[in-house]
């Protein structure tokens, strides 16, 4: 039996990938010239390999998500004991199943007090849609129809189903599309320009406010001081509720269970998805106050008429169960934290070493980003990245509407030495075109 080099299994792998799969958020047309840049075969902690046995320090956790690192055995264990043992059943109906069950009651220890229950789905857009829906239905049955406008900040990301992309604040992703939902409404990051927006609006007209507690694709940003414990205030006085995008922030990724206890504020609804799993299995999900859990159990007559196949899926209900347990029972939201400030005083050092093209870096937990001032006005990131691949190292860049970040957000078991190893790679990526 002949056996197939790595080469000429990448070369068929990239042939069939050209022609069978449709990537997301990818450039189609070189995407058809070039085939994917990389074929991945195996992950191990906070690397991974590609098919012809390059190793890669994966600095963004994948895509905001692998927060326990790659190739965790313990998970595929539980998953086959799982999937031996019930791989599916409906919700629906009233149906249930133990996993879902022993999730919803784990949920709520990691949740703010009087945040007890839980709708799931399969990731961060339908937690997202389904959060949307879930409020407008809220006002209809509390005889206030009239209120069904989502209003979120410009630079947000919520996903990007229907009602995702709408309430998403990078205008990329709306151009993409000419059928976007009516209603969403988008406003500049300061409570100023939020009491405008309602004031013209109507607060009556208003189902919802949603925002990540820091923005994750629109660029790492941080709130401005204040901002949140005002803007819950003002959600307070017009009797708006406040929906916590925390799909990217919770579950550890900045130092705390979800990103806005940082700003002690609690919301009305948290939506959640990638570090519930770490990856290792496709859920999501909404957590609703109790105020508004019981409001809902009263007085909607019938059904709750939303579901998706796959909200509690049991082998993904397990998966979601080690991976908090592994969180815990190796404190790794203290690392996240000692990990963070290395990362935050590492990025500070690589803007010392360049200043002339580093103008900001910012960062909280294991979430950071480095912004780098265009050099004769050309973007630079794309080409930091490209150099950071070469070196083994897997980063990303931000460039939507003007800006050039590099973003940063690897897996909560980084240790110092691996930090060590980004930083140095980073820095000399920058130094080498800049």
């Amino acid at each position: 039996m002949s056996t197939v080099t790595n080469k000429s299994l990448k070369e068929e792998l990239v042939e069939l990938d050209k022609k069978h799969f449709i990537h997301p958020s990818t450039n189609m047309k070189q995407l058809e010239e070039e085939g994917p840049a990389f074929v991945f075969t195996e992950g191990e902690g906070i690397y991974l390999k590609t098919v012809e046995g390059k190793k890669l320090m994966d600095t963004l956790s994948s895509l905001w998500n692998v927060n326990i690192g790659h190739g965790r055995e313990d998970i595929g264990e539980v998953a086959k004991e799982q999937i031996t043992k019930l791989a599916f059943t409906s919700t629906f109906s009233g149906w249930s199943h133990e996993p879902v069950i022993r999730l919803g009651k784990e949920i709520a220890k990691w949740a703010p007090e009087g945040m007890n229950a839980t709708f799931f789905t399969s990731g961060g857009s339908e937690s997202n849609d389904t959060a949307f829906k879930t409020v407008r239905h809220y006002w209809k049955v509390k005889g206030q129809p009239q209120k069904n406008k989502i209003v979120s900040r410009s630079l947000s990301y919520h996903g990007v189903a229907m009602g995702a992309t709408s309430a998403t604040g990078i205008k990329p992703f709306r151009d993409f599309t000419t059928s976007l939902a009516p209603d969403f409404l988008h406003v500049e990051s300061s409570v100023e320009a939020l009491k405008e927006l309602i004031e013209k609006e109507g607060a009556d007209t208003i189902a919802a406010f949603i925002s990540e507690p820091i923005q994750g694709s629109g660029g790492v940003n941080m709130p401005p001081e204040g901002y949140f414990q005002e803007v819950r205030k003002i959600c307070d006085e017009n009797d708006i509720l406040f929906i916590a995008d925390e799909v990217i922030c919770g579950f550890g990724r900045t130092g705390k269970n979800f990103g806005m206890e940082h700003f002690g504020v609690t919301p009305d609804i948290i939506t959640m998805a990638k570090g519930v799993t770490s990856g290792y299995a496709a859920l999501g999900g909404m957590i609703l106050s109790d105020k508004i859990h019981n409001e809902l159990k009263e007085k909607t007559n019938g059904n709750f008429y939303h579901g998706y196949t796959y909200s509690g899926h049991p082998v993904a209900a397990v998966v979601a169960m080690k991976n908090l347990e592994i969180i815990k029972n190796e404190n790794l939201i203290d690392n996240v934290n000692k990990m963070g400030e290395k990362m935050l005083e590492g990025f500070n050092w690589i803007k010392e070493q360049n200043d002339d093209v580093v103008t900001e870096v910012r960062g909280i937990g294991l979430l950071g980003a480095i912004k780098i001032e265009a050099k004769d006005g050309e973007s630079i990131g794309a080409k930091v990245v490209a150099e950071a691949l070469d070196r083994g190292a897997i980063c990303r860049s931000i460039v939507y509407e003007g800006q050039d970040t590099l973003a940063f957000a690897p897996p909560f078991i980084i240790n110092e030495e691996q930090m060590d190893d980004m930083i140095n790679i980073i820095n000399e990526s920058i130094k080498a075109v800049k």
